[in-house]
């Protein structure tokens, strides 16, 4: 028997290794091809989303939106325009999730500085305290890129509206004022059509690779 498999060796590697090429041809062919879900209201939390909208199925973008950065400009949905971003909600005197929040999307904006279709947006829930001297500060002692991330503030409901309505990524408060938010520590992905692709914890690590990598296969595909 040991005669027989030696005289036979090179037949038998030829054979285990042509079958190891098969099996990997089919198992990439049967694999399903890597897509990214496009977010609807009803696919998330309705703890997140308005109560109006937590039946809707498609066609669920981000609203048009006119806030201030920290430089004092004005942002609008233009700014942009042909552009993936990340977006999350915080504040600047947040003792808790909001600094690892930002340290993580400063990670995110190293990784993006070469990249001129990509950005961030952070949208202060409490714009009766993040003026834009304050915005700012943070911004400075941060490190945040101001061609690449926008930390904007305006009218509360606006901003509760974006929250809402658009990124659902707070819940409601209820004891301060109509307009008042709990935000999540999520990031949101968001295509050039201004739809949402995904959510991400941004205080855990594991999460905000798998953001870092979902955003590049949303890059590619887009045509160059």
């Amino acid at each position: 028997m040991r005669a027989f498999f030696a005289k036979y060796k090179f037949f038998f590697l030829v054979f285990f290794g042509l079958s190891a090429c098969i099996l990997y041809l089919f198992y990439n062919a049967l694999k399903p091809p890597k897509t990214l879900p496009v977010y609807q209201p009803s696919m998330v939390n309705s703890e997140l989303v308005e109560p109006d909208l937590q039946y809707i199925k498609k066609y669920h973008t981000i609203a048009d939106f006119s806030l201030t950065n920290q430089n004092g400009k004005t942002i609008t949905q233009d700014d942009y325009r042909n552009k993936i971003y990340i977006a999350d909600f915080f504040f600047t005197t947040c003792p808790t999730i909001c600094p690892i929040m930002t340290k993580n999307m400063v990670e995110i904006q190293k990784h993006i500085l070469n990249e001129d279709d990509v950005m961030l947006l952070s949208h202060t829930v409490t714009p009766e305290i993040d003026s834009v001297p304050q915005l700012k500060k943070y911004a400075l002692e941060k490190g945040v890129n101001d061609s690449k991330w926008n930390l904007v503030t305006g009218p509360k409901k606006e901003i509760y509206d974006l929250a809402r309505k658009s990124y659902m990524a707070v819940k409601t408060d209820g004891d301060g004022g109509p307009y008042d938010m709990i935000h999540t520590e999520n990031f949101v992905l968001v295509d050039k059509n201004r739809r949402i692709r995904g959510f991400y914890d941004g205080t855990k690590a594991d999460d905000v690779q798998k953001l870092i990598q979902d955003l590049e296969f949303l890059r590619t595909s887009y045509p160059k």
